[in-house]
């Protein structure tokens, strides 16, 4: 790509990031504007996922008018997607529970649990607000402005920038730890693999919402970032920090720091596949379309002529058929045939009458 064309990319990168800050300040006004009970956080993800959407479509439209606004995106609905949604979400369940396994085998879990009817509700919005807020995320991070990214800057740099920034924004609003850091780092890393390995976000959806929804939902653990959700499930986890993470949860131990790194190389690998299918940048053809079938074929024309029509055929030859005498065969009145000699013959000839056999006596006169 050439030097404009990437000072473009990065152009229309830092209009994505844009749209992003006021979308988000636009769906928590419209959010709280409506409620400030259970059902803020589930409307707040739900209108910045709509925001977004909008947003990066018109951006897409404008920026890459011959590829579809939803394949710019990366939530193309193509085939195979919810395959590849459960991919990632098999990878996140994995991830989270090799983190969380070393605690309950070295140290220990106390769980408390919630059984009123409450707290179901809560959790089943709980669990609406967690699905739309890493759709979100990813359309944020890992959508329209990282592809734009990665064309301005290529795909390698673009990786780590954004995972950089990921775990800047993860990480800013509260008191962490080094671990924690390292740990978002890490996962922006793979989550950015996934999206660029696939170019879609189904991998990267299912990972992240597997990863969040383990976490707090089924193991009532806490989670670096803004959405720490366990309405039913409460757990302490005993032990030193470096095992159990502390305030941080699994993502702040050494053991999410080694499963991090893990995730690297799982995410590189369930992907292959899809690389192969999806991991190239689409074609898009440009200047005036033209038909070469249609060029070469008037090229020949020009050249050799118009081809003429075939003369009509006079003389028909029709296959024998055995019984019938040759002069017979297929006539029609004013159609003519051609014997074995070559002799054309009329269709209206007369048979000739075969003579009599030898063995037959004439007939008798009739008596006058």
């Amino acid at each position: 790509m050439s030097f404009l064309g990437r000072l473009s990319a990065l152009g229309w990168f830092l209009l994505a990031a844009a749209w992003y800050l006021f979308s988000d300040l636009a769906a928590m006004r419209a959010a709280s504007g409506l409620t400030f009970g259970d059902y803020f956080e589930p409307l707040y993800r739900i209108f910045l996922v709509f925001l977004l959407l909008l947003g990066y479509a018109l951006l897409s439209m404008l920026s890459q008018r011959r590829v579809r606004p939803l394949k710019n995106i990366g939530v193309d609905p193509r085939p195979g997607r919810l395959r590849e949604w459960a991919l990632g979400a098999a990878v996140g369940w994995a991830g989270v529970v090799a983190c969380v396994l070393p605690t309950a085998l070295i140290g220990g879990l106390v769980f408390t649990v919630f059984t009123n009817s409450h707290q179901l509700v809560v959790a089943f919005l709980d669990l609406i607000a967690l699905a739309a807020g890493t759709l979100a995320v990813e359309v944020a991070f890992r959508g329209y402005g990282f592809f734009r990214l990665a064309e301005a800057l290529g795909p390698g740099l673009a990786t780590l920038f954004m995972a950089a920034i990921y775990a800047i924004w993860r990480t800013h609003a509260a008191p962490t730890s080094t671990a924690a850091v390292v740990v978002s780092f890490l996962l922006g890393w793979a989550l950015a693999l996934a999206a660029l390995r696939t170019r879609a976000l189904w991998v990267s959806w299912g990972f992240h919402f597997a990863w969040a929804a383990v976490t707090s939902l089924l193991f009532g653990l806490p989670m670096a970032g803004g959405m720490n959700y366990s309405p039913i499930f409460v757990t302490n986890a005993a032990g030193p920090t470096w095992l159990t993470g502390g305030t941080q949860g699994p993502e702040g131990s050494a053991f999410g720091v080694a499963v991090g790194f893990l995730l690297l190389i799982a995410i590189v690998r369930v992907t292959a596949d899809l690389k192969h299918k999806y991991g190239y940048a689409e074609i898009v053809p440009g200047g005036i379309p033209v038909d070469i079938d249609a060029a070469a074929r008037a090229q020949h024309e020009a050249a050799m002529g118009a081809a003429q029509p075939a003369e009509p055929q006079l003389v028909q030859i029709l296959a024998a058929q055995p019984g019938v005498p040759l002069a017979r065969q297929g006539a029609e009145p004013g159609a003519q045939t051609v014997d074995g000699e070559g002799r054309a013959a009329s269709g209206l000839a007369h048979e000739e009458p075969s003579p009599a056999l030898p063995d037959e006596e004439p007939p008798a006169p009739e008596a006058s």
